[in-house]
Order: structure tokens, then sequence, then C-alpha cells
């Protein structure tokens, strides 16, 4: 868990910085708390944070309960073993390549247009509507927190630990515009301007992940991590 959280947490954030979700962020923030440009210009904080906080616990919802079905059908199909994860390591390399916009058929949106009513009655089930919609540059991201989740042993309580990490990375910068709207702005500007370089280091990130999963390494590591953190706590006699 020390190596995979760190990890599902960078993925969450790299997921929001991609180029299907930075770009929506200021129309989020207007549709989850109902103000007007003008009232978003004079920072009602209380009610963005609100709204914003809202729409994160939807998603949130969404992707820890993917999260735990996956593991826990990972656990009745007997998907364990080493050849588990490195299988599922290809799948990640798989989702690199997606995420950098290879592979043109994985690209397309599985939206739901079905809009909920504007404002915080309507915020977490824009939430749930985000988390359905699967689009593919949060596709890839989550595949690879899943893919970590349900390796070798899966365990639907790691699982859903890991997806609140993800949901972790993926939210928290929507709650930190919210609370400072101007410079959060400039930030997506900064970040709109290099998305290329975004996606392409999202797209690394993704790949290297697969290949240590693939070889092995993966596993190697999370066990000498275990043996040291055992040999840490032991009791002297």
């Amino acid at each position: 868990m020390l190596l995979a959280v760190p990890v599902a947490v960078l993925a969450g954030l790299v997921s929001f910085l991609s180029p299907c979700v930075l770009p929506l962020v200021p129309g989020y923030l207007g549709y989850v708390t109902g103000l007007t440009g003008a009232d978003l210009a004079e920072q009602r904080r209380g009610r963005m944070v609100a709204g914003i906080g809202l729409f994160v616990l939807g998603f949130t919802a969404v992707f820890m309960l993917a999260g735990v079905l996956f593991a826990q059908l990972s656990i009745w199909m007997r998907f364990q073993g080493a050849w588990v994860t490195q299988a599922l390591g290809a799948v990640v390399i798989l989702m690199g390549f997606v995420f950098m916009g290879g592979f043109g058929w994985f690209q397309s949106d599985r939206k739901i247009h079905a809009r909920p009513p504007a404002g915080l009655w309507g915020a977490p089930v824009l939430g749930v509507t985000f988390g359905l919609g699967w689009a593919p540059c949060i596709g890839p991201t989550l595949a690879a927190v899943l893919a970590l989740s349900s390796g070798a042993n899966p365990d639907p309580a790691k699982a859903g630990a890991l997806t609140f990490a993800y949901c972790l990375g993926l939210g928290l910068p929507f709650l930190l515009i919210a609370v400072a709207l101007r410079r959060g702005m400039g930030t997506l500007a900064f970040f709109r301007r290099h998305q290329r370089t975004v996606m392409r280091a999202g797209g690394i990130m993704l790949i290297l992940l697969g290949v240590l999963m693939a070889t092995g390494l993966w596993g190697a590591w999370v066990t000498q991590l275990q043996d040291w953190f055992a040999n840490e706590v032991r009791l002297p006699i």
C-alpha cells in the first residue's frame, strides 16, 4: 500500500490535468453551485466548496464501488497469482498509450446526457454522472489503479482504499480551486497551455508502471518492503 497509494493519488491528479477534465472545471464550478459568472467572480466561497464537495463525493462513490466490485470479481473468478499482475501490467501499458492518444477506438466518451438540476441538490448526481462517463482520459488511469488493487492477491478493502486515494488526487484540485478561485483559474490556464506535456508525462507514468508489473519488479519491491517492515517491527527477545 505504501507504494501503491502515492501512485493512485498521482494517477488521480493526472486525470484532473487531462483534456477531458481540465477545460471543463469552470463549467463544473458554475453548474454544481448554480451560480452565475458574476457570482463566481465575487467568490461565494462557502457555496462553491459545498457544491464541489458534493460533486467529488458523487464520483468517489462510483469509483470506490467499481474498485471493490472489481477486486471481489477477481476473487470469485480465482484471478490470483503472479501471472495476474503480469497480465494486468500489459493492460496498463496499453492504457498508457491510450492516454497519450493512441488507439483511436478507445477515445470515444460514454457520456450520460441526462443532466441533474443545477445547484447543490444536483451536485452529487452530477458527480455520479461524471464517474459513469468513463471519459478516455479517466479510464486508463483508473484502470491502472484497479490493476494495482487486483493483482496477485486481490482484496476489496485494498481496492477501496486505492480508489479513494485516486479520487483524492482527482478531487482535491477541484476543492482547492473552489477555495481560491482567482489563483486557481490562473493555475488552470498554465496547465491548459501545457496539456500535451501532461498527457505525455501521464502516459509514460502508466507505461512504466505497467512494465514494472509485467516484469515482476513491482511484486519484488512490494515483497522487499514487506520484509523490511517485518524486520523493523520485530521485538527483540
